[in-house]
């Protein structure tokens, strides 16, 4: 069963909660990141990214980056910049994002229930990428960007939530990007003991977002176990910290692809191989597509279920003729400036039924276009495809092909109950499954080991 327990938290003041708040690290690259910190001089990028505090000539991994990371926290705590609470307490935050909000119970997660296996996985780390956060994590000695987890739906904890949120919150703010942030402190005793008692009924939780730094603060406890042979499992440095979601409060968005050519066909040949496997069709209502002769195979999608008329959620919804599926199995299709509706042919869905990672859109797209016509035969290292985050929108697919792609295809959003269904198989999802939002804010919330 899943061990979370409350944890002495270092936070900000209340007065400077909202300058403090950062997006998580790995969403900028090194200018980006040096751009987000100007003009903000207490917001946690600055130590998060503590390179941005140097001239371009220092690697972004050079020791005194770390070392001046654990400098200015330091500093800031000594400064009053952030408090340090008194107890082991839990805290609900909540983000609300377009007028949808979500609820996570913020803890500390047990290093033994990752290696276990109690806390599932669905993706594989890569050492290369998680060396950054081991050296930031174990130099600064603390966790300072929570992992993003999820937890099917427990009638306790939700109750409990609920009277919490009824009292007045610790923080409540909106960041620059719209984005609201309202966090509770949860002290009482009582309560306490009964969220720890509540999860110790809990089989398991789920990452849904941060496998390489959950992946990085594991390692760092494993380490510092080696170096003190006496621990006793209690020690901080055995807890990493995470945000805890109810499965029914998660929203997924999709992320799409982007290909630089048609593997050496015409776009007449590329629409007659796609229709092998796809039932193709003009999206908004044009007459059908066709390519060579009309045939069966390029027959329009079933009229019923597919609308396209789901509301994309990104910062530019793109032409009035953008599609964005509406069902599992279907996909839109930008090419030479028209947008088409695809979906998965019976004998297609039929073959991969029952499989939860080849069933999943993402596989279908993968293996039956994506690999056989585009030439794409790992998406993890073929430069041809890059991928684009739902929350960009579709505008952002027609911008590519216009400029450096294609073509593009906009994708269903993965459900929380396929990613359950791969993690409980101990299987892997394709890379770039899943697009959460909104993003947990860093230096919220730190715990020191």
């Amino acid at each position: 069963m899943a061990d979370v327990r409350p944890f002495v938290c270092v936070r900000p003041a209340a007065a400077v909660a909202s300058q403090v708040a950062a997006l998580p690290y790995d969403v900028y690259n090194r200018k980006e990141a040096c751009e987000a910190v100007k003009g903000h001089p207490l917001s946690f990028l600055n130590i998060d990214r503590a390179e941005t505090q140097f001239a371009d000539d220092v690697d972004t991994y050079d020791p005194r980056v770390y070392a001046m990371a654990k400098e200015m926290l330091e500093s800031e705590i000594a400064d009053g910049t952030f408090v340090t609470d008194e107890g082991e307490n839990y805290y609900l935050y909540r983000l609300t994002m377009d007028g949808r909000s979500q609820t996570g119970i913020v803890a500390c997660c047990s290093i033994d229930d990752y290696v276990n296996g109690v806390i599932k996985k669905h993706e594989n780390t890569r050492e290369e990428k998680e060396l950054d956060r081991i050296r930031h994590v174990d130099i600064t000695g603390a966790h300072t960007g929570p992992i993003f987890l999820a937890y099917r739906r427990n009638e306790t904890l939700k109750r409990i939530m609920a009277d919490v949120m009824a009292e007045e919150p610790l923080y409540d703010f909106v960041s620059e990007d719209g984005i609201g942030h309202t966090v509770w402190k949860i002290s009482s005793r009582d309560t306490v003991g009964e969220i720890r008692a509540a999860f110790g009924k809990v089989p398991n939780t789920y990452i849904a977002d941060g496998h390489h730094r959950a992946a990085s603060a594991v390692k760092v406890g494993l380490k510092r176990r080696a170096e003190n042979p006496g621990y006793t499992g209690q020690e901080a440095f055995n807890y990493f910290l995470a945000v805890l979601f109810p499965e029914d409060q998660l929203m997924i968005m999709p992320y799409n692809r982007v290909v630089k050519d048609l593997n050496g066909m015409t776009e007449e040949e590329f629409l007659a191989a796609v229709s092998e496997n796809f039932r193709v069709e003009l999206a908004g209502g044009a007459d059908r597509c066709t390519s060579g002769s009309e045939t069966d195979d390029m027959e329009d999608v079933a009229s019923g279920s597919e609308t396209g008329s789901r509301t994309d959620v990104g910062k530019d919804r793109g032409s009035d003729a953008a599609y964005a599926p509406a069902a599992k199995g279907t996909f839109g299709m930008y090419l030479g400036g028209r947008w088409y509706k695809l979906a998965a042919k019976p004998e297609v869905t039929s073959a991969v039924s029952g499989d939860p990672v080849k069933s999943l859109d993402v596989s279908v797209l993968q293996d039956y276009l994506l690999g056989p016509v585009l030439g794409i035969g790992d998406p993890r290292l073929d430069e041809r495809i890059d991928f684009i985050g739902g929350i960009r929108g579709l505008g952002e697919l027609e911008r590519r092909v216009s400029e450096d792609m294609t073509v593009a295809f906009s994708m269903y959003p993965t459900s929380i109950g396929e990613l359950f269904a791969v993690a409980d198989a101990a299987l892997l999802m394709p890379p770039k499954s899943t697009w959460f939002e909104p993003k947990l804010r860093s230096g919220i919330f730190i715990h020191r080991i």
